[in-house]
């Protein structure tokens, strides 16, 4: 009885403490979702949609090697130690599942268009009344990043849920069962998720230098290749008077961050130097192995993974506070240190609609003793501006645009109601269709 009292005054005294720093996810969103028009889910009756679709590893290497024969291929792609097997049966799987969405689409009457990402254009997104994504949670946020109208509506189909948990698609069930998806969508048997995004400005001089893309380096996500990136930003870009108090350039990036925004030396091994100042505090300095600035929608991301507790961890805690209190705290106990250990990393998870972001200095050093200076590592804000100086560093959105972001440019990472991104979650249940407000 002792020891789980103790346990909960322990806990309730971090959760208090989350509570009051603005962790725990209640949404006080002063913008309504009522304002928008056509927020009745039985008002969705889209006339055109627009599939994106990831090129599967099977499609890139055709491409890559175009010269090459099949059976060429499939002994140029051996040699490397690849499977040709899988690499043609995963292909086969994620074509099925869209050429099942495009056919459940079409046959309802909806003119449909599937491209790939390198059609992936302005004009095709104003084209359609909803995009779909077939593929993962990569070609998902491929797909966000340039839907900057909040009422486009954005829905994904994982096309591989044997390999891909997919978080920001549907269900996996419906991978396997596309029409009862599609009915529910058409029928209005799903609410609104409004997501939370990151507008990104940047002050100073270079700020108009071609972003690199960073999936161009590496086979994972192989649908981000082929893109010319800088073209395409140029003709989504705004033209941005310059930042009155100090006469610099000042830019707002035309891609808006889902997931998060990464600030750091390009290498890792460099300390990062910035200075960084949360909702209009005052300015601190501060030396780290980088910045990460997520929404509630990558709280169960890479700050998650970055802030999350393991069970190793947790047993050492619950012993130290069994040692210094004498308290009879199971702390060798699997099952006990596995709840609590699950309870304080689902405190990490916000809502996917609250209108803060949840920021994490990685490894930071702490070079004074003062306690008044120093900034808590985790925590929310709704604004953050940074200060660069750093030697080589960047500014990566959702880990795949990076912008130089090196001494003396500034960056200010803010959250807009009118920035959230419109998505579906499906009703379980198939009694919930009725309209809630």
């Amino acid at each position: 009885m002792q020891t789980m009292c103790a346990l909960r005054r322990l806990f309730s005294f971090a959760y208090q403490s989350q509570v009051r720093t603005g962790c725990v996810c209640v949404c006080q969103r002063k913008f309504s979702v009522e304002s928008l028009p056509n927020l009745d889910p039985s008002n969705f009756k889209p006339q055109r949609v627009l599939i994106l679709t990831k090129l599967s590893r099977y499609e890139f290497e055709k491409r890559r090697h175009p010269e090459l024969t099949e059976r060429e291929l499939e002994t140029r792609l051996r040699s490397r130690g690849s499977d040709y097997n899988m690499l043609l049966y995963h292909h086969y799987i994620h074509k099925g599942v869209e050429n099942t969405v495009n056919s459940v689409f079409t046959a309802a009457g909806i003119e449909t268009k599937v491209v790939y990402r390198f059609d992936y254009s302005d004009p095709n997104i104003e084209w359609a009344d909803a995009i779909v994504t077939t593929g993962g949670d990569g070609t998902f946020l491929l797909a966000a990043s340039r839907v900057l109208d909040r009422n486009k509506p954005l829905i994904g189909f994982n096309s591989d849920p044997m390999r891909s948990k997919g978080k920001l698609c549907l269900p996996q069930k419906y991978s396997v069962d596309v029409r009862e998806a599609i009915d529910k969508l058409l029928k209005g048997k799903f609410r609104w998720t409004f997501r939370s995004r990151i507008r990104v400005t940047l002050i100073g001089e270079n700020i108009y230098k071609p972003p690199v893309e960073l999936h161009d380096q590496q086979l994972l996500h192989p649908e981000y290749r082929y893109l010319d990136i800088d073209m395409q930003l140029r003709t989504m870009e705004k033209e941005v008077p310059p930042c009155s108090e100090s006469g610099l350039a000042r830019r707002v990036l035309p891609v808006l961050a889902l997931n998060e925004v990464f600030i750091g030396e390009c290498v890792s091994a460099r300390v990062s130097y910035m200075e960084l100042c949360f909702d209009g505090s005052k300015g601190i300095k501060q030396k780290c192995s980088g910045l990460i600035a997520s929404t509630g929608t990558g709280s169960t991301s890479w700050t998650y993974n970055v802030n999350k507790l393991t069970e190793q961890n947790m047993e050492e805690i619950l012993t130290i506070v069994k040692e210094e209190t004498g308290f009879k705290i199971r702390d060798s106990d699997p099952l006990f240190v596995s709840k609590i250990t699950n309870k304080f990393n689902e405190m990490l998870i916000s809502d996917p609609e609250a209108p803060r972001m949840v920021y994490t200095i990685r490894d930071q050093l702490i070079s004074s003793p003062t306690r008044s200076e120093c900034v808590k590592p985790r925590g929310h804000a709704r604004s953050i501006a940074v200060k660069s100086r750093c030697f080589d560093a960047s500014l990566v959105i959702d880990g795949g645009l990076s912008f130089t972001f090196n001494d003396g440019t500034r960056a200010l990472l803010e959250i807009y109601e009118e920035d959230s991104l419109r998505t579906v979650t499906l009703h379980e249940d198939p009694t919930e269709v009725s309209f809630k407000h």
